[in-house]
């Protein structure tokens, strides 16, 4: 296998068939469950995932990336009792985090539903969010262990079989116990998340002891001092960036609704638009972007590799064929998803508001792709921080839209869609500037937008015309649908050989 081939072998082939498996099951557990639940409580749910977030940014997030890195060390130099040492103090470390934080979140769950997220029918769910990241945190802590380790293959086999369980419990929950009030049925829906992570933070504690009995605990270990040092040196910059973004993206979904209202909408009707939006068109638009974690998996370690060897032509060519394997997979992705998303969309969530800022929402997903994998280069050439300011940037832009559009009557979600290519825009540009300058990036214009970004508008414009013809003829929407999406993707890839682009080249899956 050639040196600069971003695949990985069996490994890369192996996670990108498991998240393909994941993403795909996770996309239809979204659709029955908008379908079970409706828009309004899919509104309150969102509204409740970015708290979700913050919680596991104070407590565990930190701490994960410190076990992640320290094993990698301590594995590497064959001092395997640091490494299960660094787990143990971490999970202590977590404990001690957890326990005043969820009981500050208990008792004052009211006033926070009320005054912060602005619905009190969120408190029952967020009261069970604390056991939810509790045992997030234990599965986290033991799947980073793997991760430093090397061995992706456990953590991501269970993180497949937690999406089965999760989407069994959920939807077995609420067909059970449905039609409840709002709040309930959201709680319903926390408690099912709290179910599977059972399974995956017992599973994943099981396999690493089972590992480490297996492998022994052989070395010096380290000391207490130095230990607590080196955990705190990693955990505390990456915990205070993850707390900060998180703060802002919890204060942004907390606002949508309440701006909403202020600009002419009933609560209900606010919270719905929001479900709809953030909750369904979103993570329809995510189904086909499976490609990046496997992505970025591969090529953060090879390009701080090569960069640690100061093999900086390697460097640029491992990052430009990371972001032309971006253009070739998104644009034609996000493209088709603005002619076959409003369709899609009724069919699979029975919601005809999917569709309405498709366009717009494609645009920022396809920008967010981009920014994802510039993202992982910067940080492979070691500029972490200049990432996390861009992010931190990025979501104070879209606080600053939502603030100032979303209350205008008339506007509505729209200033919230508007703010988010605003920031999707902004952070691309900012991230390959940042790529360009520090040398990880050589722009091939060419290749990375004006070739893929043709032969997609090409494809998109005709499978458009397509579809009209083939729903005014009487065929079925989900067949119209089947076909448009072969044809459109054949005479894609034909205008890409026209333009002398090889998609098989820039993958190397081989």
């Amino acid at each position: 296998m050639g040196e600069y081939t971003l695949s990985a072998g069996r490994g890369t082939l192996f996670l990108t068939a498991l998240g393909t498996v994941s993403q795909i099951l996770a996309f239809f557990y979204r659709a029955a469950l908008s379908r079970l639940a409706g828009a309004e409580v899919m509104g309150l749910y969102q509204l409740l995932m970015p708290v979700y977030s913050v919680l596991l940014s104070v407590t565990a997030v930190g701490l994960t990336s410190a076990i992640s890195n320290l094993t990698s060390q301590h594995l590497a130099l064959g001092n395997r009792k640091a490494a299960t040492q660094n787990v143990s103090a971490c999970l202590k470390i977590f404990v001690l985090l957890l326990l005043p934080v969820g009981a500050g979140v208990i008792f004052a769950s009211d006033a926070i539903s009320v005054k912060l997220l602005g619905d009190a029918r969120t408190q029952l769910g967020l009261i069970l969010l604390v056991p939810c990241v509790a045992l997030t945190g234990v599965e986290n802590f033991h799947k980073h262990f793997f991760y430093g380790a090397g061995m992706v293959r456990p953590p991501a086999v269970v993180e497949l079989l937690e999406q089965f369980i999760r989407t069994a419990a959920v939807l077995g929950l609420l067909m059970l116990f449905l039609p409840q009030y709002p709040e309930r049925a959201v709680g319903l829906i926390v408690t099912g998340m709290v179910l599977c992570e059972v399974f995956s933070s017992l599973t994943l504690l099981w396999l690493y002891r089972r590992h480490m009995a297996r492998m022994g605990r052989s070395g010096a270990g380290e000391p207490v001092r130095v230990r607590w040092r080196r955990i705190w040196g990693i955990a505390l910059p990456v915990g205070l960036n993850a707390l900060l973004g998180n703060l802002m993206s919890a204060a942004n979904a907390a606002l949508i609704p309440r701006k909403l209202v202020e600009s002419g909408l009933t609560r209900g009707d606010a919270v719905s638009r929001f479900g709809i939006v953030c909750g369904m068109t979103l993570p329809m638009l995510a189904l086909p972007t499976v490609f990046l974690g496997p992505l970025n998996l591969v090529l953060v370690p090879r390009l701080a590799r090569a960069n640690a060897l100061g093999r900086g032509g390697e460097v640029q060519r491992l990052a430009g064929r990371a972001v032309a394997a971006v253009s070739v997979l998104t644009l034609p992705a996000m493209a088709l998803m603005t002619v076959l998303g409003g369709d899609l969309g009724r069919m699979m969530f029975g919601q005809e508001r999917v569709g309405e800022y498709l366009v717009p929402l494609a645009a920022t997903m396809a920008l967010s792709c981009y920014c994802s994998v510039l993202a992982s280069i910067l940080s492979g050439v070691g500029r972490q921080q200049a990432t996390a300011c861009i992010s931190l940037l990025g979501s104070a832009v879209q606080l600053v839209f939502t603030l100032a559009l979303v209350p205008l009557p008339g506007v509505g979600m729209a200033g919230y869609v508007t703010g988010a290519l605003v920031c999707a825009v902004a952070e691309a540009a900012l991230c390959f500037w940042c790529a360009v300058r520090y040398g990880a990036l050589r722009p091939e214009l060419f290749q990375w937008l004006t070739a893929p970004g043709l032969s997609a508008l090409l494809a998109a414009l005709t499978g458009n015309l397509l579809l009209r013809c083939l729903k005014d003829s009487g065929l079925h929407a989900l067949l119209a649908c089947a076909v448009v999406f072969l044809f459109s993707t054949v005479l894609y890839l034909a205008a890409l050989h026209a333009q002398g682009v090889r998609p098989t080249e820039i993958l190397r899956i081989r």
